[in-house]
């Protein structure tokens, strides 16, 4: 669904990311991990557009989308959610929903499906963003993102700082969605169980270069943390 070749992307006149190549299997989960500073958000950026490609070229479901802007990226079924669990703090749950479904045929019935992946938000609907728990914000934003009703879905560190159980129903979620069909997802995360049991698929960012890949499952953990000790 997502194709990146041999990508060098950086700021100012430093490369960040030097010839990064991953792909993204349809209907499935690919995991990229790595510490601070490896380049995993850049490289994240560059996919969605937000960041120019110095060389390389992105594909999304086979068209070449290296020169589009980022909202036609996402006309053609991208989504991102950005690092920090972020929402309109000064808007209820209900709000903050709303705004994304404005100008959708479907948009009410959009809201529902997005209520019924994360019930917890139901009783929350009044209360502002802004006053959420970071894993209720989580759990808001995958669901703001999630009615744009998205082909491609970019996560960037979905666990950071949120409680064990509400990882666990994110990862369940993750999995539930791509299981149906029509959704792909790329993740970068630092929780290494968490990125595993959701992904198909793995690649490893250090210093801006893959330094391990393979298939997903508890399995490739040694390797994983292996090649993160490096």
């Amino acid at each position: 669904m997502l194709e990146l070749q041999d990508v060098h992307v950086g700021y100012g006149r430093t490369d960040v990311i030097h010839g990064v190549s991953l792909t993204v299997p349809k209907d499935g989960v690919a995991a990229v991990m790595g510490h601070n500073g490896a380049g995993k958000t850049t490289l994240l950026r560059a996919a969605v557009g937000l960041l120019k490609v110095r060389s390389g070229r992105v594909l999304l479901d086979g068209e070449d989308v290296t020169r589009l802007a980022p909202n036609q990226r996402v006309a053609r079924g991208l989504a991102y959610v950005p690092q920090g669990q972020q929402s309109f703090g000064q808007l209820t749950t209900a709000e903050n929903l709303q705004l994304v479904a404005d100008g959708r045929a479907r948009g009410t019935e959009l809201i529902g499906e997005a209520l019924d992946l994360f019930p917890a938000l139901k009783g929350l609907l009044s209360r502002k963003a802004g006053l959420l728990s970071g894993g209720q914000r989580q759990q808001l934003a995958i669901a703001r993102a999630l009615i744009t009703e998205p082909r491609m879905l970019i996560l960037d560190e979905p666990t950071e700082g949120i409680q064990p159980s509400v990882v666990a129903e994110i990862e369940q979620t993750i999995l539930d969605l791509t299981s149906r069909g029509g959704l792909s997802v790329l993740l970068v995360e630092q929780h290494v169980g968490f990125a595993l049991g959701a992904a198909s698929v793995y690649c490893v960012l250090a210093s801006g270069r893959i330094s391990s890949s393979g298939a997903g499952g508890a399995g490739a953990a040694v390797d994983v943390l292996s090649a993160m000790a490096i």
